[in-house]
């Protein structure tokens, strides 16, 4: 569960045209609940896909908001609080996110307490470490493949194709990763270019 804030201008009892807010901030509360609700659903979706890959549900929830928080670096209280969970679980899980290569700790200017946010090109890392993982399996099913070379070819075949499909990704995936990476820089640096 995620903690809402609000600002005082939440609080403001009429608009610049006399009309009561009470009304108005009813609707505003809607928005900010749904909103709340989708980025609390988002942020528990996070923490399970990273719990299937293998980290505790707590790491995937604090990387969940850390891509979509404002301001996008988060004390470890801030953390906390938007997370409600301990600071103990906050820092574990921020030290294993930072061994991953996921988050990093940034230091805010004025401030004596360490911030955390997304690592940028951390998504591309993910996905060259899973190559690397994919390369390594591949190369262990070519012993695999070898070892029932004289068998039949019904017995072959099992290794034959997972060996040929990680061999097959293996092999296509780092030049995808690249073309990505040219395509973000493009995309980037259009953004810049038009000031947005």
């Amino acid at each position: 569960m995620l903690r809402t804030c609000y600002t005082a201008g939440d609080f403001e009892s009429e608009d610049g045209n006399g009309i009561d807010l009470a009304r108005g901030r009813a609707k505003v509360s809607e928005d900010d609940e749904r909103r709340r609700e989708e980025q609390e659903r988002f942020v528990e979706d996070m923490g399970i896909f990273l719990e299937r890959e293998g980290f505790p549900r707590m790491a995937g929830r604090i990387l969940g908001w850390l891509l979509i928080c404002d301001p996008p670096q988060q004390s470890a209280g801030e953390l906390a609080r938007a997370l409600q969970a301990s600071r103990g679980s906050i820092s574990t899980m921020t030290q294993l996110l930072i061994r991953a290569g996921l988050i990093e700790r940034v230091g805010v200017s004025g401030e004596r307490q360490d911030y955390f946010r997304f690592r940028p090109g951390a998504g591309a890392f993910m996905l060259e470490q899973a190559i690397e993982t994919t390369q390594s399996v591949a190369q262990l099913l070519d012993r695999g493949q070898r070892l029932v070379a004289d068998q039949p070819p019904e017995n072959r075949e099992r290794v034959e194709e997972v060996r040929d499909l990680y061999a097959f990704f293996g092999e296509e995936l780092p030049g995808l990763v690249e073309r990505w990476k040219r395509e973000h820089r493009r995309r980037l640096a259009a953004a810049r270019s038009n000031g947005k």
